[in-house]
Formats: structure tokens, sequence, C-alpha cells
């Protein structure tokens, strides 16, 4: 068989699997049992006469030969979610919106642009971190999502287009107990030597961990080790209890049982959000996003950055520029 005739559906399940590099984490993504999984790629790999992963007990990992096809994967894919969109109408489908958590600045977002659009269908998604949402995105199994785009792999950024929403001030989530929980601000220099966690381990939020790791160098913080992926508030306050660790979050994180929340100052981290999508898309849904960040953003002064403020030079040129 030829390459060109490949079923996209094999291509998805192998693109699944090497982002993830789990088989049982890609099977539930796709919604496929793990064996209709390993079938799709064992065929894949049978068709293309290479070995395309590497899998023993305990990993998986891309051959040469994988390595080499996923580039050309999340092109093609990208290409056939275009040409399924070119011949939909876009008011007639929903607009998947991807929101990272419920309850912060992309629900807002979403909220005002149901209002500003009530004819179109804007349907929220709870995806953990850019990294991963932005493949989902190419990919066409996602519309729009939200976060720190200059943590992205360029050649993914390059496909994108992007509308700056807001600078995020960064806070820290403490235990009840914690030394410096008593105060309503908590310096930099307060949490030298402290181990913070910000996601390591969490192969979807790489940009945010990026951003923190190049934070506490500054200030002599310590990246906490990876902790389990925890998904839901409960297994979050259960595994921060077990840690014990602060966790860095941003100002406007949900209330948490038994944690307090205090804002990081001198100087005052930000964490930059932006709104992404796939270039070409024409649902009407985006227009009405696009319009009610830029509204909310006017409204309330989430593009001024507060004074003695701490960003990366790269999210600062990205921040501001408008596809």
């Amino acid at each position: 068989m030829a390459a060109s005739d490949i079923d996209p559906r094999l291509l998805r399940a192998f693109v699944a699997v090497a982002e993830e590099l789990h088989f049982t984490r890609a099977a539930a993504r796709l919604y496929l049992a793990q064996q209709a999984l390993s079938r799709d790629i064992r065929r894949l790999e049978r068709e293309l006469g290479r070995e395309l992963f590497v899998r023993t007990t305990r990993q998986v990992s891309l051959t040469q030969d994988g390595e080499r096809l996923l580039p050309y994967a999340r092109r093609v894919l990208g290409a056939h979610a275009a040409l399924s969109a070119a011949f939909v109408d876009p008011a007639e489908r929903p607009l998947l919106v991807d929101l990272n958590t419920d309850g912060m600045t992309a629900a807002r977002v979403l909220a005002r642009a149901r209002e500003l659009a009530p004819g179109c269908e804007l349907m929220a998604r709870f995806e953990s971190g850019l990294t991963w949402a932005a493949g989902e995105v190419l990919a066409g199994r996602l519309d729009v999502s939200f976060g720190r785009a200059a943590g992205l792999d360029p050649a993914v950024l390059a496909q994108l287009s992007v509308q700056p929403v807001r600078y995020e001030p960064m806070a820290v989530l403490l235990p009840g107990g914690h030394p410096l929980a008593g105060r309503a601000e908590v310096a930099m220099s307060d949490l030298a030597g402290e181990s913070v966690y910000a996601g390591a381990g969490n192969m979807r939020t790489l940009e945010w961990t990026d951003l923190a790791s190049a934070l506490f160098a500054e200030w002599g913080v310590v990246l906490a080790p990876p902790a389990p992926l925890a998904v839901g508030v409960a297994e979050f306050q259960r595994i921060m209890a077990k840690t014990g660790n602060p966790v860095l979050a941003v100002a406007g994180f949900p209330p948490l049982p038994g944690t307090v929340l205090r804002p990081l100052v001198r100087p005052v981290p930000l964490s930059p959000l932006l709104m992404v999508w796939r270039k070409g898309i024409g649902h009407p849904g985006l227009a009405a996003l696009r319009a009610a960040a830029a509204e909310l953003a006017r409204a309330e002064g989430w593009m001024a950055r507060p004074p003695a403020s701490w960003l990366p030079e790269a999210d600062l040129s990205l921040m501001s520029n408008r596809s």
C-alpha cells in the first residue's frame, strides 16, 4: 500500500501514542479500547513496513522512523480536519473551546462570547495544559484553547493564530499550616530554598513548567519533583496534602479547602494568557470569542502590566502581537 492511501484513523492512533508515550492514556484520549489501539498501530507499522515504537514493559518510545513520521502525520491530520471543515457550514457545528481549568479567565471569556453569539454552540472542554491542547487543535479535535503560547514548539506555534488575552499575576497556593500562610503576600525572596510544585513531570503542561523554571532560577526556588497527575479538585487536594509542597498558581485560582492563595510580589511574576486557534477557522463563534476577550481586556485592564513585574522576553514579544 502507498503511504498516500493510509487511513487517517491510523495516523490519529499513531499521533496519540507518540504524544502520550503510553498506550492506556492514548486509548482513553481516543475513546478506544487499548486492544483496538494496539491493533491500529500494528496495522500502520505493517503498511509502512517500519517499526514506529519501541515497547517494553516499563515504557514506550519512538523509533527513528517514528520520529520522522510524527511531523508528517500531524500535517496530514491538520489538512484532513481543514478539508472536512471546508464542506460543513461552520455555524452548524459546535466550536470546541478548551478552558484548561474551569472558573478562571478563559471561562469568563467563553461566558461573554455566548452572550455575544447566542445562536452559536460554544462547547467547553477541560484539558490539562496548552502543550497537549495545541496538538489537539492542530488535529481538529479542539478548535480553541488558552495558555502560554511562547512555550510551544515553534513548528506547532507557526500553525496557530494567537490573540493576547491577559497578563495574569502569579500566586502561590500554600497549605494552611505553612509558615508563609499568615502573610498577606509572599515576596519571591521568601520562597528561596522552598520546593514549589509547578507541574514537573506532566508532559501536557510543559509550557507552564518551563515558565516556572525560568522564574525559580532567578530567585533560588527549587522546582518540586514530579507528583502523580491529579484530575479533579479532590485528587489535587489529596496529592498536595501528601507532598506538602506549595504550588505555583495564578491569582484567580479557584479556592481549595485547607489552603490559602497568596499573591507573589517583588517582583510580580506574570503568566501570559493567550487564546490560540487553528489557522483558517471560519466559525462565527471564534469571532465572538475574540470580541469577548478584547472587550473584557479593555474593561478590566487585563493587558496592563503591573509595575515591577517579571516575564521572559519571548513572552513579552508574543503578547505584543496579534494574529
